[in-house]
């Protein structure tokens, strides 16, 4: 079986498409790169179905890797007979890979390998056989030297024959089916640990008992999480007797004096083997594919954060709140460069109100301030209460930011390079103005677990949320497009064909040569070649650039068509980008050739109309309910303003501008069944809601949507 072939049977799609994305693949093209300028070579598949394909193809690799290592492993042992080699090169299951390897498994000296030094072996295979008659006779030849009397013969075969029963592939198979249909998932409290208050977050566990294939993602990880922190015990099960059935009429053929052996070989083999290793096994595929559906749920709610709409340049006045501390104040100009940083103290214990007013009103004026950034975590209700009674010369937009993570920045190398004099609580507040200017630019600098959006993030497979966060952050990147002259090395070295060293190296070409003039002048960036220029180029912006299609998506391989389409019209290239009354002129099909084909050419003529645009909307200014200040102001039936500021596999929860954050269950969200949070509500997304419970003592609070 081809790599192509192993794709073709997981999805749905053209092979001409799969056969091209994997030449391109293979050609180092970046998912970005092929999904936005090589639509016509793969029939127009976007990022995600790209990724499936790579996902797939790395599968495939693997398994073909595993097959050789097995094979190998085999052949040295001297046991690789032509029926086993040719069974192993026509699966392409890891799972029955793992079963025809095991009989060869190097492993720690068994039961069964003490009775075959023993010399049992023989033994085992005439029970085995069912065909013997007298086995109390023909077990005493068996008695020897180590073998003291009759009892200890038959016991010696029957863990040969138990290893054997392990071992077989058709029992594993089929056992391995009732397991995943079947198994229930126990947990239950240890009793030394009932009283411990740490333990009461997993109470609802302490007696729990569900079916393991239909038990949802988040319940899962909670339960594992409650296992790894000592306060419960998990079982995996199944039907003991309905196993046993089963491997009975599999093996046990007649009513020989034989089968009374077989039946206590498989008991001890269940029992002793083939429980334990796929009660591990399924629970393991259960916890995968948790993993997997926790992971998909950060990652889109990563994605709808990272391109949360942007105030764009403007200057802006930002402040991390505090009480004892103070309020630390930074102003930023257009591009986030920092102008000033002091402290003001409006709040107890110092109550400095008029000082405050006084220091926030000049630095307005003195340094052009158009908008307000607040973070929302301690104090922050309140100092947007005070900034909101001062009453300023001119209009001002104050907007309270999630400032989860601005803590990791802060103390991060990233930080320390960016503002090397400045202490953390200066580098925060100026994160928290950032992200109101431009989100994405900003939370790209923060490990995507430290931002607070998703569930269960430490406990999944931390290998795989890395790259799949990773490829997320690459799409929202890329899908923007970034500003060659002002973009950090955190944001470049997301760009297509980029990474971090090439990153490092156009910032620092950046600064000794100053802005960059064109697109062209990437080249003569040190290592950055003619790939990483194909793949990277059409994402990176330059403002004000000589040719104005360095400031659009257009791809530097397609400027000379553009400029051909320009000419038949009888105008110059920069006449025709925005005027789309000109471009509506354009036959597309006029312009196809072998290297650039009709849904290339329909982008470009939808790219000049509008180009560089940026896809995210614009920032607005949401206000909550002003009584709201505490968890004691919320009374049940209430119908208040929120902001959803997570999302999960049950629910969503909503910021009312208080401490706690609100759940909306997934029943709550709309009348009917409701399979994915996602297909209701988005991140950021401004809702009304309705109280349906408040626990004061648990910190607690239940709502329901308000359609």
């Amino acid at each position: 079986m081809t790599n192509l072939n192993f794709i073709q049977e997981k999805i749905n799609l053209p092979v001409k498409s799969i056969e091209s994305t994997l030449k391109l693949l293979a050609e180092d093209c970046t998912i970005p790169f092929i999904a936005r300028y090589r639509k016509d070579a793969t029939g127009n598949l976007d990022e995600v179905q790209i990724e499936t394909i790579f996902k797939l193809n790395q599968q495939y690799l693997e398994i073909v890797k595993r097959k050789e290592s097995i094979l190998k492993s085999i052949e040295e042992q001297n046991a690789l007979t032509l029926d086993l080699k040719q069974r192993i090169e026509q699966s392409f299951n890891l799972q029955e890979l793992e079963d025809f390897y095991l009989p060869f498994k190097k492993k720690r000296k068994t039961k069964a390998d003490s009775a075959r030094e023993n010399g049992l072996e023989p033994l085992a295979k005439i029970i085995m056989a069912q065909n013997a008659s007298n086995l109390n006779s023909l077990a005493e030849k068996y008695v020897n030297e180590n073998i003291s009397n009759l009892d200890e013969a038959l016991q010696g075969a029957r863990e040969i024959m138990a290893e054997w029963i392990n071992e077989n592939i058709y029992v594993r198979k089929n056992l391995r089916r009732l397991f995943q249909k079947t198994a229930l998932i126990t947990s239950k409290v240890i009793k030394t640990k009932l009283e411990e208050d740490a333990a009461q977050k997993f109470k609802q566990y302490f007696d729990w008992q569900e079916s393991l294939n239909k038990i949802p993602s988040h319940r899962l990880l909670a339960i594992l999480r409650a296992e790894t922190e000592g306060f419960v015990r998990v079982k995996i099960e199944v039907d003991k007797n309905e196993a046993l059935n089963f491997i009975d009429k599999s093996i046990v053929k007649n009513n020989s004096e034989s089968a009374e052996q077989i039946y206590l070989a498989i008991e001890d083999s269940y029992k002793r083997l083939l429980e334990p290793s796929l009660s591990t096994e399924v629970l393991a595929e259960a916890k995968a594919k948790a993993d997997e559906k926790s992971i998909q749920v950060f990652a889109e709610n990563l994605s709808q954060l990272l391109l949360a709409p942007p105030l764009g340049e403007k200057r802006i006045l930002a402040i991390d709140p505090g009480f004892r501390t103070g309020c630390k104040v930074v102003c930023l100009d257009e591009k986030g460069d920092l102008l000033h940083n002091e402290t003001i103290y409006p709040h107890p214990p110092q109550n400095e109100t008029a000082m405050a007013v006084k220091k926030i009103k000049s630095l307005i004026s003195a340094y052009n301030i158009e908008a307000i950034s607040i973070g929302n975590g301690t104090a922050g209700r309140e100092t947007e209460f005070f900034i909101k009674k001062i009453r300023f010369e001119r209009d001002l937009e104050v907007f309270v930011v999630s400032e989860a993570g601005a803590s990791i920045y802060s103390a991060s190398k990233i930080a320390r390079e960016e503002f090397g004099n400045y202490d953390v609580t200066v580098r925060g507040a100026v994160s928290i103005g950032r992200r109101l200017s431009d989100p994405l630019a900003e939370l790209v600098k923060i490990d995507p677990k430290s931002i607070g959006v998703g569930q269960y993030q430490h406990d999944v497979d931390q290998t795989k949320l890395k790259n799949e966060l990773d490829s997320v952050v690459m799409r929202c990147v890329n899908s923007v497009g970034i500003n060659l002259n002002t973009a950090s090395k955190s944001l470049l070295s997301y760009v297509s064909g980029i990474g971090e060293k090439m990153a490092e190296n156009i910032v620092t070409y950046r600064t000794e040569n100053g802005a960059f003039q064109s697109r062209k002048d990437l080249k003569k960036v040190p290592r950055l070649g003619e790939k990483a220029f194909q793949q990277s180029s059409a994402f990176l912006r330059i403002h004000q650039a000589k040719n104005p299609l360095d400031n659009s998506a257009v791809h530097p391989e397609s400027y000379a068509l553009v400029e051909k389409m320009a000419k038949d019209l009888k105008l110059k290239s920069e006449e025709l980008i925005g005027d789309k009354e000109k471009i509506k002129l354009i036959d597309p099909e006029k312009y196809t050739s072998e290297n650039s084909g009709i849904l290339g050419i329909k982008d470009i003529l939808k790219e000049l109309e509008k180009p560089g645009l940026d896809p995210r909307k614009s920032a607005k200014v949401f206000e909550f309910d002003p009584n709201l200040k505490s968890i004691k102001n919320l009374k049940v039936g209430m119908t208040v303003p929120g902001i959803v500021n997570n999302i999960t596999a049950f629910g969503c929860f909503v910021d009312l501008g208080i401490k706690e954050s609100g759940l909306v269950h997934i029943s709550q969200l709309k009348e009917g069944f409701v399979s994915d949070v996602n297909e209701v509500v988005k991140l950021q997304q401004q809702v009304m809601v309705k109280v349906l419970e408040v626990d004061e003592e648990r910190k607690r609070v239940q709502l329901t949507m308000v359609l």
